[in-house]
């Protein structure tokens, strides 16, 4: 019964999506009377198989509203007994169709219908047959922006509708083309020197600076599926609890995004020639390490542009610079954090997201009541909330083009973090291989350019469908076969897949090692102990600078050292030349 009951409702879901009502976001221009102030736009949803707007407000006519939003117009009763004669009426939504109420404004003489609505704005839909009846427009209108008309312009207000055309796509996509693409490339190739780098260090034994840095995350299957989980029950409870939940991502973010920035900039204030004094002598925590005071300076500063932005957040005049900037710091400090270890784990990573985005935009508006998409109705911040604040888990551009849609649409073209992240962990594990097989940044540079062109792709459909899209539907499809066809035409595909080139830490031709038993090392090499010395000749003794800080081996002088290393490197990697070993 119950899979009875759910294929039921994915026929319907089906159906409706092929039954689809026609709508378009359209404009109302509200003027005064009699002179006063300036006129004012407000946002419309009609549908065009009712009657089309002219796209020219100077081809629109102006006409006089009335003000019957006491009435919801479902019967011949509720007519005033004058008539909408030449009249714009104002109507409440609510009780009978839309047919039925534009019907009887058109039969008592209205040049048109605004339908006043309180919840969520949805087309005004009806069959073939009633549209060829109507023949004056229908509109839906908020009822804020109802009280907004009254309240600046009084009573006596005339209005015209009109529908202008608009830009199928924004200059605004050229910087979150180039803000996303830049951010990818540099995260891939920031996480891929940095790992090899470590790996050196760790070689070398290195106590110093280097190896204090924060350590990579390699991700595992188990944390994939618990990621997931976790994302798609964050979004459900955002969808359901959004105002109780919104301050806590704030928070969330603001705290990521002034680590992230201070993660970025440090190595640079690092390598300023001046100010490295030091805190002095103290027990506090932490300051008994005598941080340098610069890099304090730094983190105070992270964290008051992170302030400023929590404050100032809703100033979409400026603050959106804000977020972007700590939005890009995030997600390099995330892509420097996070690492796949295997192609195998890039490709489970990135088809589970895909599948998940794709569900939460295109499935999802089939299963809510009120037939909005949960990702993209989140990604926005729902039209009933209470307190209008906005995710900021987003890259957004205010719209560069002067259409007076603007004020229907949304005025700023958004692009999600994970949209970032998701891509960016494959293409750093691309950099990463590359310099573990010296292919000259061949696999780096062709993930970069498929997730530029999967962005461009985005975009066109975006423009196309004029709806909210999920870009991993795009970007995860150009990213993955562009790296596998790579691999498979360089005969590599098995390596790339398993990452079996990370096995060893490092090429053996850059360490130039010393087998016990291969060829001897040339006559200038360092590595006394690893050659036959000679009987008259002491061996040379360990110097302080070199030794091992791990107790691997006993310390050995003399002509015994050489005779012990065969039996304690038997069965392992040799070791490189001219690094401290067990038999320095």
């Amino acid at each position: 019964m119950a899979a009875a009951a759910a294929l039921a409702r994915l026929a319907a879901a089906f159906l409706l999506l092929t039954a689809q009502v026609a709508c378009e976001y359209g404009m109302v221009h509200v003027v005064p009377e009699t002179g006063g102030p300036r006129g004012k736009d407000y946002c419309i949803l009609y549908n065009p198989q009712w009657a089309h707007l002219p796209h020219d407000l100077s081809k629109a006519s102006l006409l006089q509203v009335q003000d019957w939003t006491a009435s919801v117009l479902c019967s011949p009763s509720s007519l005033p007994a004058k008539g909408f004669t030449n009249q714009l009426p104002m109507v409440a939504r609510g009780n009978c169709t839309f047919y039925e109420k534009v019907r009887l404004a058109q039969g008592s003489g209205a040049r048109g219908l605004l339908i006043v609505s309180k919840e969520a704005l949805v087309p005004p839909g009806g069959n073939k047959t009633q549209y060829d009846e109507i023949g004056i427009p229908v509109a839906l209108l908020s009822h804020r922006d109802m009280l907004d008309i009254f309240q600046t312009f009084g009573q006596a207000v005339r209005a015209a509708l009109y529908a202008p055309k608009e830009p199928m796509l924004d200059y605004n996509m050229v910087i979150i083309f180039i803000m996303a693409v830049g951010t990818v490339a540099l995260g891939g190739y920031w996480a891929g020197s940095r790992d090899v780098r470590k790996r050196y260090v760790k070689h070398k034994r290195d106590d110093g600076p280097a190896k204090q840095e924060d350590e990579a995350v390699d991700v595992t299957p188990a944390m994939i599926g618990v990621f997931v989980v976790t994302c798609c029950s964050m979004l459900v409870l955002l969808y359901h609890f959004y105002d109780q939940l919104v301050y806590a991502i704030i928070g969330i973010f603001c705290l990521a995004s002034s680590t992230g920035l201070y993660s970025c900039l440090s190595p640079l204030v690092q390598r300023l020639p001046f100010c490295k004094c030091r805190v002095p002598d103290n027990s506090l925590p932490y300051f008994h390490k005598r941080p340098q005071v610069l890099t304090l300076l730094l983190a105070l500063l992270c964290v008051a542009v992170s302030v400023v932005w929590g404050v100032f957040r809703n100033e979409d005049q400026w603050a959106w610079i804000l977020q972007d900037a700590l939005g890009i710091a995030f997600c390099l400090y995330t892509l420097k954090t996070i690492r796949l270890p295997t192609f195998k784990a890039c490709t489970l990573l990135l088809l589970v997201l895909f599948i998940y985005d794709v569900f939460f935009v295109f499935i999802t508006p089939f299963l809510t009541k009120s037939g909005n998409s949960i990702m993209v109705e989140v990604a926005t911040g729902p039209s009933d909330s209470a307190t209008h604040e906005k995710l900021p888990m987003v890259l957004k551009v205010p719209r560069l083009n002067t259409s007076p849609l603007a004020l229907c649409d949304r005025p700023f073209s958004l692009l999600g973090f994970g949209d970032i992240l998701v891509p960016g962990l494959l293409v750093a594990y691309c950099h990463r291989f590359d310099i573990q097989v010296q292919s000259s940044r061949v696999y780096f540079v062709a993930c970069t350019i498929a997730y530029g062109i999967g962005l461009l792709v985005t975009f066109m459909a975006l423009a196309l469908m004029q709806r909210g899209q999920p870009a991993l539907l795009y970007l995860v499809p150009c990213t993955l076969v562009t790296s596998c066809a790579l691999a498979l035409w360089r005969r590599e595909l098995g390596v790339f897949w398993t990452g079996s080139g990370f096995v060893k830490d490092l090429p053996q031709a850059a360490w130039a090692p010393a087998s016990a038993d291969g060829p001897q090392p040339r006559p200038d090499s360092d590595t006394a102990p690893s050659q036959q010395p000679r009987a008259e000749e002491p061996a040379p003794s360990p110097r302080p600078a070199e030794q091992s800080p791990e107790p691997a081996a006993p310390e050995e002088t003399g002509h015994a050292a050489p005779l012990q290393e065969p039996e304690s490197s038997a069965g392992l990697a040799p070791e490189p030349t001219g690094l401290p070993g067990p038999s320095a």
